[in-house]
């Protein structure tokens, strides 16, 4: 598939997804607003948050207001995605709850949640697989229209495929890739079971904009070096999530589809399969 930057992907469960998401990880509330609503004025359908963000309402907040300013643009045109999470042992009940919270910080304003996610397999297999029925339950309830997984293992999915309450499919596991983390086994897993991943952190929170390959490419082309990172992304059939808190970098990462392509060449420097270079944090490796 050509991919352009309206480009909306088919899920498993026969819905779709925007290739070019708008991440929200670290964004200060006080801010969510106004840059979700910036980036669905540049074009963003995907906007992507979490309860540990601390931003969903205002994530939702920025999207209502969008849908009332651009009544062109409907709801069911806009995905907005948030995730669940826990780094301690808990119940059912608390993660229903948890779930249940979202829902209302979010159901005034835009009435549904397109993807939900488990934020992380953390820290034992009870918790995660009853967030997971939690989740579950939470699709049959309306509160979310899909579910997923993020910072999942191969080893954590087989375990939710093997599982015996297992009912409906993740969509997606989003993870941290970038050339230097390229996680060859969990593309692999995708391809098995069905799911996309999306790309968290692909600029690599600007560790490695500096890089001799990013930098070679980049003059080659005549483009920055984070147009290289997500043109990579793309490339791999990732669906990446740029973030950033600047205006003007909105609209470039939102247009990279139509202004760069990557060639054999510039591939062939970036190809590091074996590479692990952890440069957020990593849940993959959870017990």
């Amino acid at each position: 598939m050509a991919l352009t930057k309206d480009t909306r992907l088919p899920l498993n469960n026969g819905k779709t997804i925007p290739v070019s998401g708008f991440g929200l990880y670290q964004t200060p509330p006080e801010q969510t607003r106004k840059l979700t609503y910036e980036a669905l004025q540049v074009g963003y359908r995907h906007i992507d948050s979490a309860r540990a963000y601390n931003n969903e309402a205002e994530a939702a907040q920025g999207i209502a207001n969008f849908l009332k300013d651009y009544p062109d643009v409907k709801r069911e045109d806009i995905f907005f995605t948030t995730k669940v999470f826990s780094r301690d042992p808990r119940t059912y009940d608390e993660f229903v709850s948890d779930i249940e919270d979202s829902y209302n910080k979010i159901k005034d304003s835009i009435g549904y949640i397109d993807l939900f996610l488990v934020h992380a397999p953390l820290p034992d297999k009870s918790t995660r697989l009853a967030v997971y029925e939690a989740l579950q339950d939470a699709v049959e309830k309306g509160y979310t229209k899909s579910i997923g997984i993020s910072n999942y293992g191969v080893r954590h999915v087989e375990e939710l495929f093997a599982w015996d309450k297992f009912k409906i499919k993740p969509v997606v596991n989003q993870l941290e890739l970038h050339p230097w983390l390229p996680r060859k086994d969990l593309q692999e897993a995708g391809k098995k079971y069905g799911f996309l991943l999306e790309a968290y952190s692909p600029l690599t929170q600007g560790k490695k904009l500096d890089a001799p390959e990013l930098v070679e490419i980049a003059e080659k082309h005549g483009i920055s070096t984070a147009d290289v990172l997500l043109a990579w992304s793309y490339e791999q059939g990732f669906v990446p999530l740029a973030k950033t808190v600047h205006t003007e970098r909105i609209k470039t990462n939102y247009t990279v589809l139509d202004r760069v392509t990557l060639d054999d060449e510039d591939n062939k420097l970036l190809e590091k399969p074996e590479s692990y270079e952890v440069l957020t944090w990593d849940p993959t490796v959870t017990p």
